[in-house]
């Protein structure tokens, strides 16, 4: 079990959120759709946090303590066997929110949530958030269909693992990452590669070998760097297209019935 702590929370004041809260500018792309009221009532029960690697925001089977949105960084869902052993079965960034089950009513965690990339978040407890949703349907809206779209990654992945190559799954993996964190740098071990594709560590300094050979990435220790963001989607395996289209789908189903996001 990962055991490490927070840095110091800082409180923070209500106020526009596109404009930032107590210095803070906020990135996460759920408070920023929310409808000014339940923005500001959510904020109030909110602090910002730092999240450091290897910080773990849930672990399985334990209660959960805090939900999270995350502002930047990574964090990584994992399913661990009783022998140690690891898989990747999702991925949160600036999209998202860590603390699904207690939006569903529940208060264990049924996977490790780890910051893989560094970064920072808002935090709420699990109380606050339960008072808080119980006055803000738009914001229960928001974390359901979160939900629904992590319930598709973990779909695709479980699909992707079984069907295609390492060198494919690897592309989709960078993929996704540099969707979450922005810019070239993708800031990852080999190891936590290893994890997210659910192969061993040779196999994926192999694939990683393979595209950089093709001039697709660079890597140097604990950093990839994308150097053809084009060349790596066609090097990708389908899954990486079909779950962002899905998602644009549903984001225009959404946009149809009157219900931003």
């Amino acid at each position: 079990m990962v055991h490490s702590k927070t840095a110091p929370t800082r409180k923070i004041t209500t106020g526009p959120v596109s404009a930032g809260t107590n210095g803070r500018t906020v990135h996460n792309k759920i408070l920023l759709g929310l409808p000014a009221k339940e923005r500001h009532a959510i904020i109030s029960k909110l602090e910002f946090v730092s999240l450091p690697v290897p910080l773990a925001l849930t672990e399985e089977g334990v209660r959960i303590k805090y939900a999270y949105f995350i502002n930047d960084g990574l964090a990584s869902a994992l399913k661990v066997m009783h022998d140690g052993n690891c898989a990747e079965v999702g991925l949160r960034g600036r999209e998202g929110f860590v603390g699904l089950p207690l939006v569903a009513g529940f208060s264990t965690s049924s996977s490790r949530i780890i910051m893989q990339v560094g970064g920072s978040g808002f935090r709420a407890s699990a109380k606050d958030l339960a008072a808080t949703l119980e006055k803000c349907p738009a914001l229960m809206k928001c974390l359901r269909r979160f939900a629904q779209e992590s319930a598709l990654q973990a779909e695709q992945i479980a699909a992707c693992n079984r069907l295609h190559s390492v060198d494919e799954r690897l592309a989709t993996w960078l993929l996704m990452c540099q969707d979450r964190l922005g810019g070239d740098v993708v800031p990852l071990t080999h190891t936590f590669l290893s994890h997210m594709l659910g192969t061993r560590r040779a196999s994926v300094t192999e694939a990683a070998g393979a595209l950089q050979k093709a001039k697709l990435i660079t890597c140097a220790r604990g950093r990839v760097t994308v150097r053809s963001r084009k060349k790596l989607e066609d090097a990708a395996c389908e899954c990486y297209a079909m779950l962002k289209q899905q998602i644009e789908k549903w984001n225009r189903e959404t946009c149809r019935n009157g219900n931003r996001r």
